[in-house]
């Protein structure tokens, strides 16, 4: 069992657009459903919980018929906005079946760059969970390029839910992908690879075993969880990486079984 999930309180639950989105493009509305259900429940225990969600792209592209990724800045800002109100339309539908009260954040890399923007995204957050909502939180694809087709600094909401998670001083960070947890090498295509269990640390050998990048509809790839969980060691807290196709195993995460990859710094 794994005692310091099963105690934790304050919880940033990170999905990725391949928990939100068919790989035909349709959206997961079962999935979306089942989320809501589950954080929604874990309020009524008394967790406070943030849901950092990627998908905006994802749901954008499905808005407007589209089945490849855009390949410009502004087109990729524009569908971002056309799909992050879309996903919070089904949100709020869904987290009001449950009579949960939400709330939208939308950041950009000054939330770390600058300490006024990062006291504000705090307090925010702060009130937002003493008001008993659950906070949904993305970056804010229309005036950053960050999260697109653009290098920068800030990265992908792997990277977002780790800062989060530093932000307000988080027990535990869920993050959900198309995945099992983290792997030797590609299962897709090696039979032999094998599940971690546990990771106390991260070095160049492990960061070597992390392939590319996500799906067609995402961002995010293993190296990427990889770098959200050299964060986490660095706030001193703890991340299970596990398989997002039914949410609903995050109750069986927070239960302490041994689901998905457990990354806890060794301080020994």
């Amino acid at each position: 069992m794994r005692k310091e999930v099963e105690k934790a309180n304050r919880i940033i639950i990170k999905v990725g657009t391949s928990t939100l989105i068919y790989p035909n493009g349709n959206i997961n509305l079962a999935a979306i459903d089942q989320l809501a259900f589950v954080l929604s429940d874990l309020r009524n225990r008394g967790k406070e919980v943030v849901l950092v969600s990627s998908g905006a792209v994802g749901v954008g592209m499905h808005k407007m018929n589209l089945s490849k990724r855009p390949a410009t800045i502004p087109e990729q800002q524009a569908i971002a906005a056309i799909g992050q109100a879309e996903l919070m339309n089904i949100y709020n539908q869904r987290f009001n079946v449950y009579n949960q009260q939400t709330a939208q954040i939308l950041v950009t890399r000054d939330v770390i760059d600058y300490p006024e923007s990062r006291k504000n995204v705090i307090n925010t957050l702060e009130q937002l969970l003493a008001m008993g909502t659950i906070p949904i939180v993305n970056e804010n694809d229309t005036v950053a390029v960050d999260e697109l087709d653009h290098s920068t600094k800030f990265g992908d909401n792997d990277q977002l839910s780790a800062i989060v998670t530093k932000l307000i001083a988080a027990d535990l960070l869920i993050v959900l992908s198309d995945i099992d947890g983290f792997y030797s090498d590609d299962p897709s295509t090696n039979p032999d690879a094998k599940m971690y269990l546990t990771v106390t640390s991260i070095d160049k050998e492990l960061m070597a075993q992390a392939g590319g990048a996500g799906s067609t509809f995402g961002t995010g790839g293993m190296h990427s969880k990889l770098k959200a969980a050299l964060r986490i060691f660095e706030a001193r807290s703890t991340m299970v990486l596990a398989n997002g196709k039914n949410p609903a195993i995050i109750f069986d995460i927070l239960a302490g079984k041994e689901i998905g990859t457990l990354f806890k710094e060794d301080l020994s």
